[in-house]
């Protein structure tokens, strides 16, 4: 043992092996401190897919368009793994078109997608590779605007006129191709089923070709306001009274009077054409005396509506005996003079003179072209009347009426509280004291609509 431990290759055996031990510890010790650090000198290498990055296209847009280039694409990186997660999160690179050169020719091309920004240690691939571009001269030209609507969805009975457009022409820009065309510019409004009023909206432009598919142009300005008058024919006509049911015993109906006389009635013109009077049933087998009584009108079913729901009936009576009122005249022949006295029987008891006299004082006087005032317009809004003018009568004593002219009586409609749309509005009358009046309708249609706002 001795032996071998005096030798001089057993003492470098022990001092190599010593050597390479301590070497390989200190080794371990110096990666286990690189890692620990993120020094590793093999970094782990990885690839990220970044989906839906934005296309930036470089081109002189005051006199070219450009179209082809999609609007995103894939991007693919590999690189250290670390790199990677900051790139993604991030998004701090482009992916780009150049056709900045101000030789560029017009037509279709086919162009590479390139990508900058991006850190140098990474190693990018773009799905797609390339694109298939077109290049044109880009063009401005003025158009009419067309509005358009659904016809089918007018509520039954109702009519629309032609819509209205402001601003009437637009400005579009485009390729030069794809202004050349361009043959319909529509602004379609949107209006929903069962329309019966008047619509006044924004509608969005859109430049069509002869098949109607849409043009890729810019459109200034690419919204328009647009109006539709929506009306329905309208007829007046006389409310008629109709008695109904027996009188009670010594009780007779001498007059039904109804007021107002007439209405008017709104549907399709086909409907209206068939119908000349509203029947108002008047029962009377409860009728005492005379009486006042508000009875409600029946419209008919091909009407979509009436100007008034209600009709006030004045019903005059007198009192006779039963025996008289159901006893038939006996005549004799012998006695001629009889009949004669009977006749003056039946005068005496007819209604007194003086009331026939008093009727008979009452006249009328129909003034024609009576103004109609619009009342409480807002500054942002203005109404217009289907009809700015109407007839009235006045009923009264004949020196009352003869000092009567126009510019004693007052038409006004109060619009302070109407939306925009159509609206019948009530009538407000100003007339002289100690006079009626009566007019053919006391409503009147009134339109509102927003002003255009000032620029």
């Amino acid at each position: 043992m001795d032996k071998f431990t005096n030798s001089a290759w057993f003492m470098r055996i022990v001092a190599f092996a010593l050597a390479a031990l301590l070497f390989i510890s200190i080794n371990f010790e110096m990666e286990s401190d690189k890692k620990s650090l993120g020094l590793s000198t093999a970094p782990e290498i990885s690839t990220e897919t970044i989906e839906n990055v934005p296309v930036e296209v470089y081109y002189d847009r005051e006199n070219l368009v450009v179209s082809g280039v999609p609007e995103t694409v894939d991007v693919t990186l590999k690189g250290a793994k670390s790199l990677l997660i900051n790139a993604k999160n991030q998004r701090d690179f482009k992916v780009y078109v150049d056709l900045s050169d101000p030789a560029i020719s017009m037509g279709d091309r086919t162009v590479t997608f390139k990508i900058s920004e991006l850190n140098e240690k990474l190693v990018a691939t773009i799905d797609p590779e390339y694109a298939e571009v077109n290049v044109q001269e880009r063009v401005t030209k003025e158009f009419s605007v067309e509005a358009e609507y659904n016809s089918s969805l007018l509520e039954e009975g109702y009519t629309a006129g032609q819509p209205t457009v402001s601003p009437k022409t637009v400005k579009i820009t485009g390729a030069k191709d794809a202004i050349e065309q361009i043959s319909y510019v529509k602004a379609n409004l949107e209006i929903s089923k069962g329309l019966n009023e008047t619509v006044n909206s924004k509608a969005t432009v859109k430049a069509l070709d002869r098949d109607l598919n849409k043009l890729d142009v810019t459109i200034e300005p690419s919204s328009v306001a647009v109006s539709l008058k929506v009306s329905i024919p309208s007829k007046t006509v006389s409310i008629e009274p109709k008695q109904t049911g027996k009188a009670k015993d010594g009780i007779r109906i001498t007059s039904i009077s109804v007021d107002p006389k007439e209405v008017t009635l709104f549907g399709s013109e086909t409907s209206l054409e068939k119908i000349d009077e509203i029947n108002l049933p008047v029962n009377i087998s409860k009728i005492d005396g005379d009486t006042e009584l508000e009875l409600d009108l029946n419209k008919p079913e091909s009407v979509q509506k009436m100007s008034l729901g209600k009709a006030q009936v004045k019903i005059r009576t007198e009192k006779v005996d039963v025996d008289e009122e159901s006893a038939e005249p006996v005549v004799e022949e012998e006695e001629p003079e009889t009949e004669q006295k009977q006749e003056e029987q039946v005068v005496e008891e007819k209604p007194e003179p003086e009331e026939e006299d008093e009727a008979a004082a009452i006249e009328s006087k129909t003034f024609n072209d009576i103004q109609i005032v619009p009342v409480g317009i807002r500054d942002d809004q203005d109404a217009e009347l289907e009809s700015d003018v109407t007839s009235i009568t006045l009923l009264g004593e004949a020196d009352d009426l003869k000092k009567i002219t126009k510019e004693d009586i007052n038409l006004t409609v109060d619009v302070s509280n109407l939306d925009e749309g159509t609206h019948d509005v009530d009538l407000a009358v100003t007339v002289p004291e100690g006079v009626e009046w009566e007019l053919d309708s006391k409503t009147v249609s009134v339109t509102i609509t927003q002003k255009d706002e000032e620029t």
